[in-house]
């Protein structure tokens, strides 16, 4: 949840599209759910498993939650609103983005979260100039959390 909330701090307000990988239970939606926190919202986070796209609305912006794990076509995402959620100036997290290869634009950070025995890893691949202080904030952020 705390780099989900570290996240929505670094990229508050702007346009955001990440890509979030990693087995069942390896934190994808409570990672969503951080961010919406982070964010300020306050309602209930779900795991869009069967609806596949789940807005917020946060005031003037919208954060679009994708779950792609039951698609069974990348084209499929046009008939999802895909070109409207993918062309504006949203923030949207997908969970599962391998099943919309080829359709999917690039990411501007991908993390692929690793679920261990005893917690959990995350690897971080930034395409955004952002990205650097991103990291940086977070860094600081997690260990004063871990003190």
């Amino acid at each position: 949840m705390l780099l989900g909330c570290c996240l929505a701090e670094a990229f508050a307000g702007k346009p955001l599209l990440v890509f979030l990988e990693g087995d069942l239970g390896a934190g994808k939606t409570t990672l969503v759910r951080g961010f919406l926190r982070g964010l300020g919202y306050r309602g209930a986070v779900r795991s869009p498993t069967y609806t596949l796209v789940e807005p917020y609305p946060l005031g003037e912006q919208i954060v679009y939650h994708l779950d792609l794990y039951r698609l069974s076509d990348p084209e499929e995402l046009e008939f999802l609103g895909g070109r409207e959620i993918f062309s504006s100036n949203h923030q949207v997290l997908v969970e599962w983005p391998e099943k919309g290869s080829g359709w999917l634009p690039e990411p501007d950070l991908h993390l692929i979260l690793h679920h261990r025995m005893h917690g959990r890893s995350i690897e971080l691949h930034c395409n955004t100039a952002d990205c650097a202080q991103l990291v940086a904030n977070c860094a600081v952020l997690l260990s004063e959390a871990e003190s």
